[in-house]
């Protein structure tokens, strides 16, 4: 047998396959290709149906899928979809030809065409293209899902976004609104000064983060590697080499478990600025969001999972102890010991990791009582220093840090603080981590010598923010879930 023929393969066996791959076989033998090289296109269909009263009775060719097709004998009607929306083709035989009127007929739902002709509006009112050539691009041998359903299990959208983003207009309204809004994150920033940079996601050391990470092997090094957790430590680095207000975009990945808020690959942006502080960075987080949403939305009202949100409004700011007392009926000004901590823990049935003191204490109350009713956005500052190991102390209170979350829709949507720039504090810091990582805390820091070595020359007061992408995509989508909002979310295996 001829390696290199296109028959149909033994797998197309299926009632619905097999007629499709006998088609596409039909057509090679009547010398049309089913799989074309290119198409010149002259025209999207929104260019069409809103430019029409200049475009009427002119000549257009359009390219996309059949969505819908009708056929009423001498005359077919169907719906193309392109990249900008659809539009109607209308095509009688006595336009069209005989020959090519019966090989239209012959399209099934689901195929790429191309399509000549003239436009004009129906009896109906539709603007359509009255086609006098087609030309197949691409035979479907897999039919699209039931149309007026659209694709509704969720599954099958998130393993197969190419059938969701074809099928579910408001999955395509999505990813549009989330390009749109990293590209109004990038021109607010660039307009403030700010330098968009590049970092290495594959480091030799993982830290900017408390997250267990993805572990590789350099063969040509022989050494392990690790996927980036965050972009912080190098981008600090540059900091010090003189770039005072710099950005990235990108890909952070994390070791850990998935829900609607978690996906092991996910996008940050992360910004500093030299010579600011974390009161600084709140307010360009608060400015920068509203922008965005004005940019993106129109407006800075939204609503978030059935609740009204105002970004309008000057966001809050307090304290985690003022957050724990107000929503979990605790207050840490009279705990002040580590087993006071954990007698509070337990009376409130929490469960605490082994060796956790005051600080990890007050976080867990915090995350389990406070964050889920943070539902306007607020600003939490405040945390404790043993779970900030790259903040900078507070002056009054040290063992508290100079450091804020952003909470939308109980959500953590931004981090951010006055960085740490003292390299013996920084030190003493990363050996504290890692006796925690000796004693099994594999989400701990590890030694970063060279970033030390990089805070020894100097950097100056510096202002940092880390901004979840999707999680900001969510809110301004109304998303449920992270996987809404990413192309292609981390699946289990398909049994």
């Amino acid at each position: 047998m001829d390696d290199t023929s296109n028959s149909a393969p033994a797998e197309y066996t299926g009632d619905v396959l097999l007629v499709r791959a006998d088609k596409m076989e039909r057509l090679r033998a009547l010398g049309v290709e089913p799989y074309a090289h290119r198409y010149a296109r002259t025209h999207l269909s929104e260019e069409i149906t809103g430019g029409f009263e200049a475009l009427e009775n002119s000549e257009v060719a359009i390219a996309g899928r059949i969505v819908s097709k009708r056929d009423q004998g001498k005359t077919v009607f169907a719906h193309i979809q392109d990249g900008a929306g659809r539009i109607q083709i209308y095509a009688r035989a006595d336009v069209l030809g005989e020959e090519n009127h019966a090989l239209l007929k012959t399209f099934d739902v689901g195929d790429i065409i191309g399509a000549r002709g003239a436009v004009f509006r129906t009896h109906k009112g539709e603007v359509s293209v009255r086609v006098n050539e087609v030309t197949m691009l691409a035979k479907s041998l897999r039919p699209l899902p039931e149309k007026f359903h659209g694709l509704t299990n969720v599954d099958l959208r998130y393993r197969q976004r190419y059938l969701d983003l074809i099928m579910n207009e408001d999955s395509r309204r999505v990813f549009l609104r989330r390009t749109a809004v990293i590209r109004a994150m990038r021109a607010y920033l660039e307009e403030k000064g700010f330098l968009e940079v590049e970092t290495p996601t594959l480091q030799a050391i993982a830290g900017g983060a408390a997250a267990r990470p993805f572990i590789t092997h350099h063969n040509a090094l022989d050494m392990d590697m690790y996927l980036r957790i965050a972009p912080e430590l190098p981008l600090k680095r540059l900091v010090v080499g003189g770039l005072e207000r710099i950005f990235e975009i990108g890909r952070s990945f994390r070791n850990e478990g998935i829900s609607v808020r978690h996906n092991p690959e996910f996008t940050m942006m992360e910004l500093y600025m030299a010579y600011a502080d974390y009161h600084d960075v709140m307010d360009i987080t608060e400015d920068m969001i509203r922008h965005i949403a004005r940019v993106v939305l129109g407006t800075e009202s939204l609503v978030c999972q059935g609740t009204e949100i105002s970004l309008a409004r000057p966001w809050p700011r307090l304290t985690m102890p003022e957050a724990v007392r107000r929503y979990a009926g605790v207050d840490f000004a009279d705990i002040r010991t580590d087993e006071e901590a954990r007698a509070a823990a337990r009376a409130k049935g929490l469960e605490i990791p082994a060796g956790a003191g005051r600080g990890k204490i007050l976080n867990e109350f915090f995350e389990t009582f406070a964050e889920p009713e943070l539902i306007q956005p607020t600003f939490v500052t405040g945390h404790p220093v043993e779970v900030s190991p790259l903040a900078k102390r507070n002056a009054e209170h040290p063992e508290y840090t100079d450091r804020f979350e952003l909470f939308v829709c109980g959500r953590e949507l931004a981090n951010g603080f006055s960085e740490l720039n003292d390299p013996i504090d920084q030190r003493r810091r990363f050996e504290t981590q890692m006796a925690e990582r000796a004693r099994g805390d594999d989400e701990a820091h590890m030694m970063d010598e060279d970033f030390v070595r990089a805070l020894e020359y100097g950097l100056p007061p510096t202002g940092g923010l880390g901004v979840g992408v999707d999680r900001l995509v969510m809110l301004l989508t109304d998303a449920a879930s992270i996987r809404d909002v990413i192309f292609f979310p981390a699946m289990r295996s398909a049994e």
